[in-house]
């Protein structure tokens, strides 16, 4: 008969296994103190520019303006707002978004290997040593579970897929301050740290723990590790930059949407997000029998397409940027100037503010509200032509607002009414 060999208990066997609570489960040589304090700092300088362009991209839109322009709910002292958003320089949105947007592309390789690093302290037992060390897991949990809310989010807004609960402005103006929660108090009680780690290294004596107790052989260096994250960055940065570009860039911009359908040769030939068809706005909406309302002190007034025709046209080279941060190059608008149209609703000096309701049938944005300086400035229209020809449809014909430095979606197309006065 065979010889039996004995078997090892169950109980003992499971006191071999490792869990990912105890440091020997974590085995990667590339992990290390260094590695991750290179990561962390250009997270830091990546993130910060990050939370700037946010802000500066809700300060765009007007919040304090009309509720239409921002529907975060009861958001109090977190919907500061600092000043009124310019209108100059005119391309000043397309590079603030640009940058919000591309460079938060850009950090998703770093962000991924920033995690990936810290991982084995995320399991750490026990969960808080001192009140410090809960304070320092307490602002890991805010941070990572911020930071991956607001890159997918963002990620999806990007690719116009609204897969989350709710309107993506409140999750991401509320999901933005929770992560800034996080990043400001681990970077108090990180960043000093990882300087010193940068400058002078890991001092003699002192234990790196990050790294592996007992790690595997190696098969890639961390420098080459960092190599690694560093070119998928790279890659990442060329293929969609090129959305805030025109030539070949633009053409290479695989990962984000081109804004829907191909709007064909011809003057209107440059993006748009939504389509006429999109929001149901149909021939007979467009047609002879569509008018302009204007409202203001001096009464109510209608205009046809010819009538605005007929009126003094003037011309304004100007982007399209939008938030999902893509924008064309200027485009040459003509059509006439919203504060002639103020001056015939009864504000002939000092144009106030304006109130612009579209054609379309529903939908964020639907309604807009723009400042008095938008309105006062003479390269703000309501725009009938594009580089030369009519509107088309997917761009807002019979007419269009366009203005400087504002977000695309303040540029309502299918223009119904416009209301001058106190917004």
């Amino acid at each position: 008969m065979p010889e039996r060999r004995p078997t090892r208990s169950l109980p003992g066997a499971l006191r071999s296994l490792r869990t990912p609570a105890d440091p020997g489960f974590w085995r990667s040589p590339v992990r290390g103190a260094r590695f991750t304090a290179v990561l962390g700092i250009v997270l830091l300088a990546g993130l910060t520019l990050l939370f700037v362009t946010g802000l500066l991209s809700y300060a765009a839109y007007n919040p304090d303006l009309n509720p239409v322009n921002d529907k975060t709910p009861g958001k109090g002292l977190l919907g500061f707002y600092l000043f009124s958003w310019p209108t100059g320089p005119h391309w000043l949105y397309r590079l603030t978004q640009g940058l919000h947007v591309t460079v938060g592309i850009v950090l998703v390789p770093v962000l991924l290997a920033k995690l990936w690093s810290v991982i084995p302290r995320l399991f750490a037992l026990p969960p808080a040593r001192s009140v410090g060390h809960a304070l320092e897991r307490l602002s890991l949990l805010l941070l990572i579970g911020g930071a991956l809310f607001q890159f997918i989010t963002g990620l999806l807004n990007i690719q116009l897929d609204y897969l989350f609960p709710g309107s993506f402005y409140t999750l991401h103006f509320y999901g933005a301050w929770v992560f800034l929660a996080g990043f400001v108090t681990h970077t108090v009680l990180k960043a000093p740290q990882a300087v010193r780690v940068l400058r002078n290294g890991i001092p003699r004596g002192e234990p790196d723990t990050l790294a592996a107790p007992d790690p595997l052989p190696a098969t890639l260096s961390r420098r080459g590790a960092l190599a690694m994250v560093g070119a998928g960055s790279l890659l990442l940065l060329i293929t969609s930059a090129g959305r805030s570009f025109d030539g070949p860039l633009r053409r290479i911009a695989l990962l984000t949407p081109r804004g829907g359908t191909d709007p064909g040769p011809g003057p209107n030939a440059f993006q748009v997000n939504k389509t006429a068809a999109a929001v149901r706005i149909t021939p007979a909406d467009t047609g002879e029998r569509w008018r302009l309302t204007v409202r203001g002190p001096a009464g109510e007034f209608r205009f046809s397409r010819a009538e605005l025709l007929a009126m003094e046209q003037h011309s304004a080279a100007l982007p399209i940027a939008c938030v999902e941060g893509w924008s064309t190059s200027d485009q040459q608008w003509r059509g006439v100037r919203l504060s002639d149209l103020a001056a015939l609703a009864g504000f002939p000096d000092r144009p106030p503010g304006v109130f612009v309701e579209s054609l379309q049938r529903g939908g964020s944005f639907r309604k807009t509200a723009l400042r008095d300086n938008q309105v006062r400035d003479g390269r703000s229209l309501l725009a009938l032509e594009v580089n030369g020809a009519p509107l088309s449809p997917d761009h807002g014909y019979p007419a269009r607002i366009i203005v400087p430095a504002a977000p695309g979606v303040l540029n309502t197309k299918w223009v119904e009414t416009l209301t001058f006065g106190e917004l």
